[in-house]
C-alpha cells in the first residue's frame, strides 16, 4: 500500500547541542552539568564516554549539513547550547558562539533545510546549577533573558522556536529517579523544578511575543500514553495518575494554560505543592503555544498497586500504580523498551479530541541498536529494522491525518549516531553511521530509504528492501 502524507510535510531528523557539538569545554563554552558530572563520576558513564567525546558537529557542521541535505531532509531540529553563548548564564554574550551558530542557521537554509531551533535540551550550564537550577527563580529570569537574546541574534531566520526538549525527563532523572545530575531524590523539589520549568517556558514566550519577530513558538514534550492493565476501576485510576504525573503535568499548561485540577488535588492531598506567587497564574496563561513538538518512543502501561506502599520511603510516583508488562508485548531488547507503533496515532487523536487538535509534528521517534555492525554488507548497515520500525509508526501517523488531525510532520531521531547521556554509543539510532576513532560517517540503508520517502512526500510498504 502506498501512503502519501500532504504537501510541505517536514521530513527531517532531531539532535542536540550537547549529544552532537563536541568541543564541550571549547570556544568559550562553560561547563554545563553533564561535563561536571562527568568529572566526577566518569564510571557512570557507558564506557566512560563523555560530553566532549560527542559527533564533532562544532568542527564538521559543514560535513553534516550536506548530509544531511544527501538524506533529502526539509528541515532539522537541533538546539543552542546556553553555555556556549553565555557561558556564566547571565553575562556577556559569547561571539565565537554566534559565529557558529549563524554558520550553521545560514548553511542549513542555503541548502533549503528549515531550521527548529530548541533553546533548552536538558543542558543546565553548571555556573546556573550552583545556584540551584531550576529550583531558583533567578535562574527562570536568567533564561528568560538567554531565549530573548536568542530571538534577538537568530529570530530574523529562525521561524520555529522551542523553549524545551522533554521537560519531564530533568525532573525524572536529577529529582527522583537518578539518572541526571544532580541525582537527588525528593518529589517536593521535584515539584518545584517543574513548577519553575512551566514559569521559564512562559517567560521564554513572553520574550518571543514582545520581540515581534515572524514565527512561532512551542515546546517540545515525550508524550507516553498510559495503558490500563483492564478496565477495573483500580487500573483505571492508576493509569489516570500516571497521565496527570508524567503527561499533563506539562501538556495541560502549555495547551490549556493552567494545570489540571486533578493533578493539583493530588500533590495537596499529600503536601507536595510547590510554592508559588499570585503573578504565575497570568503567566502560565501567557505561556500557550503555537506549535507542539511530540516525541514519542514507547507506552507506559499500568496497574494498581498489588502491595502497600511503605511510609518510610520517598514520597513517588509509584505511590498510584504499578508497571504492567502485558504478555506478548513487542520488544526493542536493546533499549528495553516496548514497541507500540498505534500509540503514536492514540497520541494524535487525544490532541485532536481533547486538546482543540493543536497544531503538532512527531518531533522525535527513533530505535536504538546496540552492535549495528554486526549487520554491515559491502560497506553498508543493513537496518531494515529501522525502516520498518519508521514506516509502521507513519502508517499510524498517517491514519491520524486522514481523520483531521494537524500533524505537520515527522522528524526521526537522529540524523547521526550521537551520544545519549549515560548510554554513551552504547545504542546507535542514525540514519548515518559514526566512527568514534576516525569520526568517519557513512550513510545506513534507513538514511536513503527516508532520502527517497522524502523526496516522494510517502513509500509503499512493505516494499523490496535489497
Amino acid at each position: 500500500m502506498h501512503y502519501t502524507f500532504p504537501d510541505s510535510f517536514w521530513w527531517g531528523s532531531a539532535s542536540s547541542a550537547l549529544q552532537t557539538e563536541g568541543d564541550s569545554l571549547n570556544g568559550g563554552k562553560s561547563a554545563t552539568i553533564w561535563d561536571h558530572w562527568y568529572s566526577q563520576q566518569p564510571s557512570r558513564f557507558h564506557q566512560q564516554i563523555g560530553p566532549g567525546e560527542t559527533s564533532t558537529f562544532y568542527q564538521h557542521w559543514h560535513q553534516d549539513i550536506a548530509l544531511l541535505k544527501q538524506l533529502n531532509h526539509n528541515s532539522f531540529r537541533t538546539s543552542i547550547s546556553w553555555s556556549r553563548l553565555i557561558p556564566d548564564g547571565t553575562g556577556d554574550v559569547n561571539q565565537e558562539a554566534v559565529v557558529f551558530y549563524n554558520q550553521v542557521i545560514d548553511e542549513l537554509l542555503a541548502q533549503g533545510i528549515t531550521p527548529f531551533i530548541t533553546l533548552f535540551h536538558f543542558d543546565m550550564p553548571m555556573a546556573m546549577q550552583e545556584q540551584g537550577g531550576w529550583e531558583n527563580r533567578k535562574v527562570v529570569a536568567a533564561f528568560s533573558r538567554y531565549a530573548r537574546l536568542c530571538f534577538e541574534l537568530f529570530g530574523d531566520r529562525v521561524l520555529h522556536w522551542f523553549t524545551f526538549n522533554e521537560p519531564i525527563v530533568p525532573v525524572e532523572g536529577g529529582y527522583l529517579y537518578d539518572f541526571h545530575y544532580p541525582n537527588v531524590v525528593d518529589f517536593r523539589r521535584a515539584a518545584t523544578v517543574a513548577y519553575h520549568t512551566v514559569l521559564a517556558h512562559a517567560s521564554a514566550v513572553r520574550a518571543f511575543r514582545a520581540c515581534n519577530t515572524a514565527g512561532e513558538i512551542g515546546i517540545v514534550l515525550n508524550l507516553t500514553p498510559s495503558y490500563p492493565r483492564s478496565q477495573n476501576p483500580a487500573d483505571l485510576t492508576a493509569a489516570h495518575h500516571a497521565d496527570l504525573l508524567f503527561n499533563r503535568s506539562f501538556l495541560d499548561p502549555v495547551l490549556r494554560g493552567e494545570f489540571p485540577a486533578d493533578l493539583v488535588a493530588l500533590l495537596r492531598q499529600y503536601d507536595q505543592l510547590p510554592l508559588t506567587q499570585p503573578e504565575d497564574s497570568a503567566l502560565i496563561a501567557d505561556g500557550i503555544i503555537d506549535l507542539l513538538g511530540v516525541n514519542y518512543y514507547q507506552p507506559r502501561r499500568v496497574k494498581c498497586r498489588d502491595s502497600v506502599i511503605n511510609p518510610a520511603a520517598p514520597f513517588m510516583p509509584e505511590w498510584f500504580f504499578d508497571s504492567y508488562e502485558m504478555p506478548g508485548r513487542k520488544m526493542n531488547p536493546y533499549r528495553g523498551w516496548e514497541i507500540y507503533e498505534p500509540g503514536i496515532y492514540d497520541i494524535l487523536t487525544n490532541l485532536r479530541l481533547n486538546y482543540g487538535n493543536p497544531r503538532c509534528f512527531i518531533s522525535e521517534n527513533g530505535m536504538g541498536v546496540e552492535d549495528e555492525q554486526r549487520f554491515i554488507q559491502a560497506g553498508q548497515i543493513q537496518d531494515h529494522y529501522r525502516i520498518d520500525f519508521v514506516a509502521e509508526h507513519l502508517k499510524w501517523v498517517h491514519r491520524a491525518i486522514g481523520e483531521g488531525s494537524q500533524c505537520l510532520g515527522y522528524h526521526m531521531w537522529t540524523f547521526i549516531d550521537n551520544w545519549s547521556w549515560c548510554n554513551g554509543y552504547k545504542n546507535r539510532y542514525g540514519f548515518v553511521q559514526l566512527d568514534i576513532t576516525s569520526q568517519k560517517r557513512t550513510v545506513k540503508k534507513s538514511g536513503e530509504w527516508f532520502a527517497a520517502t522524502a523526496t516522494r512526500n510517502g513509500f509503499t510498504h512493505p516494499e523490496n528492501l535489497a
